[in-house]
Formats: structure tokens, C-alpha cells, sequence
């Protein structure tokens, strides 16, 4: 697997492959922000109508967008909400109420601009305000203290707190197809989709963006990130767009939808997470949302219709890993799971964790020796092929493809909404099959996965439910016993990497205790509940087995299991 080679200077990270930030594509958005905001308004509209074309249907959806804000405000509010949230939707209710006073052609007017008030607010209420001074203080506020809290955990003395001697490439390590993503980024623009287990994310990829010498990329980070200040700061700085995953109304959908796709269409390399929201058990996602995956084959099609070039610019679609030895939110994040399992219902966005906590958890990261990587993967065209560096669709042959071609009927460039709903459909699968591929196992994944499937086995009776809540107390595996089908899994995930299915850390390779011991020190290493330790006999016991199930997801996928 690529590492991080290409770079002259381990300081400094990669060449930019823009010069400055005037040239950057999001920058130029911000600059004509208000233009922009105008153009998503208007084409959120036609689409709205599109789908609702009649007066009635148009009146019924509005008062369903009414009720909905309405009910949210009553029963999940949040301190990012705006303040005049209600006095506004009950100025929307009063209006439509109004309505049956007009006449008809009067009433039709003020539903459009009801329509358009509501799109409108929408659009500004999404809309990120990136600024190159902010980015730029951001930015070097991050690199500053990282570095130091690196550096003082590394020296263990007070003045190694102000030396750079270490970098953050020594604590984040990036791997796989980084040339392939810094040529796309040259030629195209880049959809970055990677996995999704902590609010830390969205920080750690933004830090990766930067050192691969990328430039910014428009986010779509969750409205509850916002709540924090320390990350609504950051956000706020990098151009975030904001995705509030509490509307489910059709003119919210369709203006979110709308401004990724035309950010697309005018070159903005974007980022979103795909699963839509945390790993709430800790597996890697296997379904995603096909709402934003759709603007990348939406605003494919609008460029392959709109440009004259011979050779149009691709939306190029880089499926990334992010791996960790803990995760800060996971018993909380478990506990949902749990609460919900079978079910199909939206998980609330709940965040315990304030600026304070996440300082705190930050500074004892980077004072440990755990570490993370990420894992960058083959780039994909919008109907989930693999492309080349040189930006070519190829077909399962590895031959080259014309990909307009997807998008044309009788030799024309046409809409098809349920064509590309098929292509939305094998993006997302392709992108599931790639996080799998390119997942990166820990010696602390490897650990969790073997203690759990190894305690579930001495009781066949139980199901899930039933295992998990047992005492504690009960559960301690013998450690020569643990080492031996440690061993075996280990062998299966060393055939798996050589048949390209899964990759493994540097780390996970050596003697076997050795590894084990590595792995027992960094699962879940912050949580005040260890999911997996040694006792006083030296056999491995479990504090928290919810957690423990939590970590052991990591490797769910894989028919490990059968190895146990």
C-alpha cells in the first residue's frame, strides 16, 4: 500500500498543487456567494416544482414543512437553532391560513413567494462563508498546538513543548492512492466519501486535505457539530455547509441537494460522510444515503450537458478509511445502537461531549502513543468504476470507457432521474465494497474481535441480548487459549491483505504477545472502563462488554468469525 512518500520535506507535507488561494474553487464560491445562493434558490424551486406541480400539492407541502419545523422546535432543539425560527414558521402558518381569503390568482402568487421565502432561508441557513484569513488562523492554530502536544509527549519534558521535532505525520499516518487523489484533484473535481465513527472527523480530514497540499474542499458537516464552539469555530472557518439531518421536508431536501450539486458543477472539491452519520455500532457503513451521493451523478450529467469542451471536467468520486484505536464517543454511540437494533428509525444527533471534553480528550491523545491512520483509495467515477491517474473510466477489463456515454440516449446528453438513480445506487455499493477493501486493521481491532467472539462462544444458548448482559465478571479467557486463535486470525488477515480484500498496519506484523500487548494497551484506551485488559493471572478479562462489541465490529464483514 502507497504511504506517505512523495513528500520532499517531512515538515512540510506536500507541494500545493494550486498556487494560492484565490485559485482554490471554493474560495471563488464564497467570493460570489450571493450570486451563488440566488442560483440555488432558483434551481431548489424548479426542481420543488417539478415534484410538486400542482397548486394543492404545492399548499399541502407547505403546510407539512410548517408542521414539521414546528413539531422539531417543540421537541429537539438545538443552541445553533436561529433565534427567530419560531416567530418565522408561525408568520409561514398565519400566511398560508390567509390564503383562502385571496383570490385565486392572488393566492398562487403569495404561495411562490411563500415557496421562495422558505427556499431562500433554506439556502443561507446551509450555505458555509469560507475565509481565507479564518482558514488560514484555523489552519495554523491546529498545525501549532498539535505539534506541541506531540512533541511534548514524545520528549516528556516541559521545553520539548515548544520544539518541533516531531511532526504530525508521525501521529497521523496517511496511506494508500495519495498520488492517484493529488492528479484527480488536478484534472477534476473530487468528491472525498470516508467512513464516519467520531465527531473528530471532520477535523482530522481536514488536517489530511491540507498536507497532501489540497485545497479546501466544501463540507457536509453535520448541524450538531455546531453546537460545540470549538468545532463551530473550525467549521465556520473551513466553509462548512451545514446538513441538518432533523428536516426531512421536501424544500429543505431539494435546497440542500441543490447547492452540493451546483458547488460540484462549478469545480468544488467537496467532502460529506456518506453513512450520514456515526457508526453507531462501529462497523464500517454497508448502507449509505443516496441524497448527497446523487448530487455527484447529477452534476455529472449537468456538465457532460452544459459543456462545449471536447473533453468535459469529471466528478471523480475517493472512498477513504479512518481508523482508529478508540473512538471518544463509543459507549454512548453503542448504547444506540443497542437501543435500536432491528429497527429503522433516525437516530438523534446527541453530543455529551462539550469544547472542554474535547480539548481534554485531544491533549490525551496526542500525550499517548496510540496513533491513526488514513487509508486513501482508488479513485471512482460517478457510476462507481475505477478511473486511472490520468482521470479515465475503466471498464471490469481494465479497458477505457467513455463515461458521457452513460448519460446519453439517441447520441444526446438527456435527463433521466431513474437512470440515475441506478447509477447513485452502484456508486454507493462500489464505495461500501471499497471501505472494506481499504480498511486498515489495528492490533486493537484484532484484539476486541477475537476476546468477543471468544466469549460468545462459551455461551451457544444466548443471543446478543442475552451475552451482553451478563456480569463482567464472568467473562475471563485464558490467555494462552486467547493467543492461540489470535494467531489464527491473524493468518486469515494476512491472506486476505495478500488477495487484496483488507489491508493491516506495520504494527499488527512481529511476535505474537508482542502484538497482542500493543493491541491491549490501545483499544479504547480513554474510556474510564477498559473494554479489554489483563488481570492479575495475566488472562484477558473485560470491563465493559457493550464496548468491547462496540470495537470487535470493526472486523464485522469479514467471516473471521468462523475461525473461533
Amino acid at each position: 500500500m502507497e504511504i506517505l512518500t512523495e513528500k520532499k520535506n517531512k515538515n512540510i507535507g506536500y507541494e500545493p498543487i494550486l498556487e494560492g488561494i484565490p485559485d482554490w474553487p471554493v474560495y471563488q464560491l464564497s467570493k460570489n456567494r450571493k450570486e451563488f445562493l440566488e442560483e440555488v434558490t432558483d434551481r431548489a424551486i424548479e426542481e420543488i416544482r417539478l415534484i410538486r406541480p400542482s397548486r394543492k400539492q404545492l399548499i399541502d407541502e407547505l403546510e407539512t414543512t410548517v408542521f414539521r419545523e414546528q413539531n422539531r422546535m417543540k421537541r429537539n432543539r438545538w443552541r445553533v437553532d436561529p433565534k427567530d425560527e419560531a416567530s418565522f414558521w408561525s408568520s409561514i402558518k398565519n400566511e398560508l391560513i390567509e390564503l383562502s381569503n385571496k383570490t385565486p390568482e392572488e393566492a398562487g402568487k403569495r404561495e411562490e413567494e411563500l415557496l421562495r421565502t422558505i427556499v431562500s432561508r433554506y439556502a443561507k441557513e446551509i450555505a458555509g462563508d469560507f475565509k481565507p484569513s479564518s482558514y488560514k488562523f484555523a489552519r495554523e492554530v491546529t498545525k501549532f498546538w498539535f505539534k506541541r502536544l506531540l512533541n511534548g509527549a514524545r520528549v516528556k519534558k516541559f521545553g520539548a513543548f515548544f520544539r518541533n521535532q516531531y511532526t504530525l505525520q508521525d501521529k497521523i499516518h496517511i496511506v494508500g492512492k495519495v498520488k492517484m487523489l493529488r492528479s484527480l484533484a488536478k484534472q477534476g473535481t473530487v468528491v472525498m466519501v470516508p467512513t464516519h465513527f467520531s465527531n473528530l472527523d471532520s477535523i482530522l480530514i481536514g488536517w489530511v486535505i491540507h498536507s497532501l497540499g489540497l485545497p479546501a474542499f466544501l463540507y457536509g458537516a453535520g448541524l450538531n457539530l455546531f453546537n460545540i464552539s470549538m468545532f463551530a469555530y473550525f467549521m465556520n472557518s473551513l466553509g462548512a455547509y451545514k446538513v441538518d439531518r432533523r428536516k426531512k421536508n421536501l424544500p429543505y431536501l431539494e435546497t440542500l441537494k441543490m447547492y452540493s450539486t451546483l458547488a460540484l458543477q462549478k469545480g468544488a472539491h467537496s467532502l460529506f460522510f456518506p453513512g450520514g452519520t456515526r457508526s453507531r455500532s462501529g462497523m464500517i457503513e454497508k448502507q449509505l444515503k443516496m441524497g448527497l451521493l446523487s448530487t455527484a451523478v447529477e452534476a455529472q450529467r449537468n456538465v457532460f450537458m452544459e459543456s462545449s469542451d471536447e473533453k468535459p471536467r469529471k466528478i471523480f468520486v475517493v472512498p477513504v478509511t479512518l481508523n482508529y484505536h478508540f473512538v471518544l464517543e463509543a459507549p454512548d454511540l453503542i448504547e444506540d445502537y443497542l437501543q435500536s437494533k432491528g429497527q429503522d428509525r433516525y437516530f438523534p444527533e446527541q453530543d455529551n461531549y462539550g469544547s472542554f471534553q474535547l480539548l481534554k480528550f485531544m491533549f490525551k491523545f496526542f500525550t499517548k502513543g496510540s496513533s491513526i491512520s488514513v487509508s486513501i483509495g482508488a479513485g471512482l467515477d460517478v457510476m462507481g468504476n475505477y478511473v486511472d491517474e490520468d482521470g479515465n473510466s475503466l471498464d471490469a477489463n481494465g479497458k477505457v470507457i467513455e463515461a458521457k456515454e452513460y448519460f446519453m440516449t439517441n447520441g444526446l446528453v438527456t435527463i433521466d432521474k431513474q437512470r440515475e438513480h441506478e447509477y447513485t445506487r452502484m456508486l454507493a455499493q462500489k464505495i461500501v465494497t471499497e471501505y472494506h477493501r481499504i480498511n486498515r486493521v489495528f492490533a486493537s481491532h484484532l484484539v476486541a474481535f477475537v476476546a468477543f467472539e471468544m466469549l460468545m462462544r462459551k455461551y451457544p444458548t444466548l443471543d446478543l441480548f442475552g451475552f451482553l448482559r451478563l456480569p463482567e465478571e464472568e467473562m475471563e479467557i485464558p490467555y494462552e487459549e486467547f493467543r492461540a486463535v489470535f494467531k489464527r486470525v491473524r493468518k486469515e488477515i494476512y491472506r486476505l491483505a495478500d488477495e487484496g480484500k483488507i489491508h493491516h498496519a506495520t504494527h499488527v506484523k512481529g511476535k505474537t504477545d508482542i502484538v497482542i500487548r500493543r493491541g491491549l494497551e490501545n483499544v479504547g484506551i480513554f474510556h474510564l472502563k477498559r473494554p479489554l485488559l489483563k488481570n492479575k493471572q495475566g488472562n484477558i478479562i473485560t470491563q465493559d462488554l457493550n464496548v468491547l462489541y462496540y470495537y470487535h465490529n470493526r472486523l464485522a464483514g469479514y467471516a473471521l468469525e468462523k475461525l473461533i
